[in-house]
């Protein structure tokens, strides 16, 4: 069993325990889900942001604790002011140390789209996903059938949230092309086995439509890397690791865009 089958394995347990104490009608009546939420698409476009999607992360499954001095809401704080363009805010308790907590706390201190980092596997996530302040959502293909994909971000869509649909692979990419997706991710890391290569990101980025917004994820860590995939057609980049394991990651992003 991979980690990512751990993972969902583990979901669906979440899910069926966070059902039974509290209801999806309930989350509905929660203040922060009726608020209108930003467009990934013009943030991400904007020329005054930088095109990156910069990620809150304490842990990971392949490095154990990253960052767990700096708060939520620093960090966040300090990415938007040096000029993300969006945040992400992993949710997941056992294997990355977060929650909904973690992006309630972003919120608050947000102007820019939050996406909640997480792994999806049913509407129930998608619901708490806007009561507690986000604006995306992450589908993971890698963990879901093309059918359920097109569900969740159809769903996604009559809660009026952005969809970030995140692929390895081309036959990941293949089937899920739906107008119900806002922007697709090209993850530089295996989830099954956790290894980098940005050559996933070249491979691809030709065979993703241009009515996509175009993001490259994870094992970015130098300026160069971001002009080339500007480059060849990328139009945002998520990075988490490399400015969470310094001791204040809003600068260190800060000094990474004075390079870009």
């Amino acid at each position: 069993m991979t980690i990512l089958d751990k993972i969902v394995e583990r979901k669906r347990v979440e899910v069926s325990e966070a059902q039974a104490k509290v209801s999806i009608k309930e989350l509905s009546e929660y203040p922060l889900f009726s608020r209108t939420c930003y467009s990934l698409k013009e943030s991400v476009l904007d020329p005054q942001r930088t095109g990156i999607i910069s990620e809150y992360k304490r842990a990971s499954p392949s490095k154990g604790i990253i960052n767990n001095i700096n708060t939520v809401s620093e960090v966040v704080k300090g990415y938007q002011n040096a000029g993300a363009s969006a945040i992400s805010v992993l949710t997941d308790a056992d294997f990355f140390q977060g929650s909904l907590k973690d992006l309630e706390e972003a919120r608050s201190v947000l102007t820019i789209p939050l996406l909640r980092k997480e792994f999806i596997i049913d509407k129930y996530q998608i619901t708490e996903a806007k009561a507690y302040g986000a604006d995306i959502i992450l589908l993971i293909a890698a963990c879901l059938t093309n059918e359920e994909v097109s569900e969740l971000s159809n769903y996604a869509k009559t809660l009026g949230l952005n969809v970030l649909l995140e692929v390895h692979n081309e036959e990941e990419l293949k089937g899920n092309l739906f107008d119900t997706v806002d922007a697709i991710g090209v993850n530089n890391r295996n989830l099954k086995d956790f290894s980098v290569s940005l050559a996933h990101s070249y491979d691809l980025v030709n065979k993703i439509p241009d009515t996509y917004i175009k993001v490259s994820e994870s094992g970015i860590s130098d300026p160069q890397t971001i002009r080339e995939l500007k480059s060849i057609g990328y139009n945002s980049f998520l990075i988490g690791e490399n400015f969470m394991k310094t001791t204040d990651p809003g600068k260190a992003l800060l000094e990474f865009v004075k390079e870009i």
